[in-house]
């Protein structure tokens, strides 16, 4: 007979044998038979960017167009899509009871979340200079051994981290089906979140962007993906034409004006609707502003910026060979430079309940080191940025131990469980560490958003978003727009659309809200 594998590599296919064989999309990334991609969301033109400043036209004449060239100015927003449900719960972030992470569940309960006896947080952890297995360095108390915070604190320096905060989410969700309403991109969108060039990018060609579903109810289909899976398809989301070669790009954005003052003299002589009159020369306008600033398409490629890529670079060369990498790399360049207002990256192969522990450790370990690239970039980049992680359902351990270097000594991951699961996301802030809502005893409950049963299981009475994954992204939309002290219109702009939300009234939302405002 064939010996078996101890574990499974970092790229190799998960292969089940109490699951059928993949059939679906959905099926081929969970198991990591595919890879997650990235994608993009475009918009329409009026967003192209430039710098206002070098163009002779009035900035009125701009703002009568309905030009941006800054995009909205809000807070930079991506979130991971974990496909397949991965552990977050007791073996990454600590999910504890009603009085927060701190609020120790059982012994049992910690086992079933991966962690045994010895490695719980109360325990005793003579490696560490605390003496302990938490570890609160990015704020949101972490388990010391979770493999998300070893790839954080890998890609990130320690000024990045100490400006640095977060939150969890006890939230249960159906495991390994794409059917799970998780992904807020949308919401987002609708909160403002707009880039100079893209409206959103995500990990998926579907409706979502990625993996996971969106709330019906938040779908736009003006704003729907459009696939970017390397860096060479950032850079051709611009294409300036044989103009730019033919002339410098000072000629090019002169030609670009006196076409705009030639159409606007000949509508204004023809007549004509005022909407024709004046979209036709804004046209010219807007190719202005985009041969001014993309004449050099490569200024946007991930691989040629040095803070991403190269010696100094939060990614090395040899890097780049991970699809992951320059999934994150592409992403994270469009959002936090504000070309996108917000980004999905779907990492697969996350469905890890192979019998080992080793698997998933290094899928957690890849991932963790994604996060702190975007983490990192934000701080290079001095930009504010909310990160958001998610996965369909959860995991749970048997108590049975991997041994094995890799496995760390910890519960192998034994089937799915979607009572253990959880959502959480970090905020860098570059002015200063992000500040919960409120002080003493009650900032527990705002680091913790709902709680976890003794058992290691949600309590699902515990928040609007324990049980309902439509309102764990209300939840989050919600977290992103208090951050920038606009919490107070959150009813009103749902209501504005048509939409109804079930976060109960303002009482009810701040006990939702983890931080006060870092824009105002």
């Amino acid at each position: 007979m064939a010996k078996r594998r101890p574990f499974f590599a970092l790229n190799q296919p998960l292969t089940h044998g109490d699951h059928r064989r993949p059939r679906t999309r959905r099926d081929f990334i969970a198991q990591g038979f595919q890879a997650g991609m990235a994608t993009v969301l475009g918009t329409s033109i009026l967003g192209l960017p430039g710098r206002a400043s070098a163009l002779s036209i009035e900035q009125s004449v701009i703002d009568a167009c309905g030009i941006r060239f800054d995009g909205a100015g809000k807070i930079p927003f991506i979130c991971f899509d974990l496909a397949g449900g991965a552990n977050i719960a007791g073996s990454n972030v600590l999910v504890g009871g009603r009085g927060g992470q701190l609020d120790f569940l059982d012994t049992a309960g910690y086992g079933k979340q991966g962690l045994p006896s010895n490695m719980i947080p109360s325990a005793i952890n003579p490696g560490a200079p605390n003496n302990s297995f938490i570890d609160t360095t990015l704020g949101l108390a972490f388990h010391t051994d979770s493999g998300f915070l070893r790839g954080i604190l890998e890609k990130t320096s320690a000024s990045t981290q100490a400006l640095i905060n977060g939150a969890v989410i006890a939230a249960r969700s159906e495991n390994d089906t794409g059917n799970n309403p998780h992904n807020p991109m949308y919401g987002i969108n609708l909160a403002g979140a707009r880039g100079s060039l893209l409206a959103l990018c995500g990990s998926q060609s579907s409706e979502s962007g990625g993996n996971s579903m969106a709330p019906a109810m938040l779908i736009n289909n003006e704003v729907r993906p459009t696939k970017v899976d390397r860096p060479s398809d950032v850079t051709g989301l611009v294409d300036v034409g044989d103009l730019v070669g033919l002339l410098s790009e000072d000629e090019v954005v002169a030609v670009m004006e006196s076409m705009y003052h030639l159409s606007k003299h000949k509508m204004d002589r023809v007549a004509t609707t005022d909407a024709i009159r004046q979209s036709v020369p804004c046209k010219y306008l807007e190719s202005a502003g985009l041969a001014e600033r993309y004449s050099n398409p490569a200024s946007l490629n991930p691989l040629l910026d040095p803070h991403i890529v190269g010696p100094d670079g939060i990614f090395q060369s040899a890097d780049m060979n991970d699809n992951e990498f320059r999934k994150t790399a592409s992403v994270m360049k469009l959002v936090i430079e504000g070309y996108a207002g917000a980004g999905t990256i779907t990492m697969g192969g996350y469905d890890y309940h192979t019998g080992d522990r080793a698997t998933g450790e290094e899928r957690d370990l890849r991932a963790g080191r994604c996060m702190g690239a975007c983490l990192e970039y934000a701080a290079r980049m001095n930009k504010p940025l909310m990160m958001y992680v998610f996965s369909d359902g959860s995991v749970f351990s048997n108590g049975m131990i991997d041994d094995s270097q890799m496995g760390r000594g910890k519960g192998v991951w034994t089937g799915d469980n979607q009572q253990t699961a959880a959502s959480f996301f970090l905020v860098y802030n570059p002015g200063f560490r992000p500040v919960l809502l409120e002080t003493g005893t009650s900032a527990a409950r705002h680091q913790q958003i709902g709680y976890m049963r003794p058992s290691g299981d949600v309590e699902t009475a515990s928040s609007p978003a324990a049980n309902n994954v439509n309102q764990l992204v209300q939840t989050v939309i919600l977290n992103y727009m208090a951050l920038h002290g606009e919490q107070g219109n959150f009813a009103q702009l749902f209501t504005s659309h048509g939409l109804s939300h079930g976060l109960g009234n303002s009482a009810s939302m701040d006990a939702l809200t983890a931080f006060a405002p870092i824009i105002v």
